[in-house]
């Protein structure tokens, strides 16, 4: 009896000390983005105080003010990007990832393997084509533009997403839809996406935070346009106020808060879509 009375001690203490390490670990993690909201609050002339301040004493909303009356338009911007993103990217490949699980067509597997070799290719090589296209097709500084060169970085994960979650749809399903008259588009439609939804919120969240954090893109495409989206604006924004730190970060949080809201709200479907086919009956 004592001795399972230590072997349970031993691996209380264990238990406790993993999750002090954690705490800690993410703590550390975490104190980049506290800076950051603490910067945004602090006045400027507590900006170089020595040491700082690790709370905002003399709090000030000037920076959200500054953000409010100069980045909206940033900001429109990149939200236009990444909901067009998110659209155009579920709407290629959810068909194609239905394809390659249950229509199963020829040279399927050559391009699944194409599929994972595109997701190794550099961003900055892809925008410097793109911006050979654009440049004869006349898309520079648009948003359309913009839109597809997002999506061709979201496209190939997501078929592969798509992809594993379809082929754990049970097979009967299908066929009880075809013995009923349906073709392949209204069973894709009608059965295989309803059933697919945590596969469609994870494709759309990765397709909304790879569209909202672009610089790449964004910085080739459409740099010096009446369209730029909040990445550019912020990069413009600490060139020309370089010394108003507290509006540089405040940016920075209002940028942040749209990803982080819609990563809470969809942590559950995430965790469903990402870990779909990895196991198997």
């Amino acid at each position: 009896m004592s001795r399972n009375r230590r072997r349970t001690r031993g691996k209380t203490a264990i238990g406790v000390l993993l999750t002090a390490i954690g705490v800690l670990l993410t703590a550390i993690m975490l104190f980049p983005v506290y800076w950051m909201l603490n910067v945004s609050f602090t006045r400027d002339q507590d900006m170089r105080k020595s040491p700082p301040d690790l709370f905002p004493v003399h709090g000030t909303l000037a920076g959200y003010r500054t953000v409010l009356d100069e980045q909206l338009p940033y900001l429109g911007t990149s939200l236009v990007v990444a909901l067009g993103t998110v659209v155009l990217t579920v709407a290629l490949a959810a068909p194609a990832g239905y394809a390659l699980a249950k229509l199963r067509p020829r040279g399927g597997g050559i391009l699944s393997f194409v599929l994972l070799a595109a997701q190794m290719i550099p961003g900055i090589i892809m925008a410097m084509g793109f911006y050979a296209i654009y440049l004869g097709l006349g898309l520079l500084q648009s948003v359309p533009g913009l839109i597809v060169a997002d999506s061709t970085l979201a496209v190939p994960f997501a078929v592969l997403i798509f992809t594993a979650f379809m082929s754990g749809i049970p097979g009967e399903l299908i066929q009880a839809a075809r013995m009923d008259g349906a073709g392949a588009l209204r069973t894709f439609w009608s059965v295989v996406l309803p059933m697919s939804r945590n596969a469609v919120v994870t494709v759309s969240l990765f397709a909304f935070l790879w569209s909202w954090s672009d610089f790449v893109f964004a910085g080739t495409l459409v740099n010096g346009g009446a369209h730029e989206p909040i990445t550019l604006g912020i990069y413009h924004y600490i060139g020309n106020n370089n010394q108003e730190w507290n509006a540089v970060m405040a940016t920075a949080v209002v940028a942040s808060l749209p990803a982080a809201v819609i990563l809470v709200l969809a942590q559950r479907y995430v965790a469903a879509g990402v870990t779909a086919g990895a196991v198997k009956d």
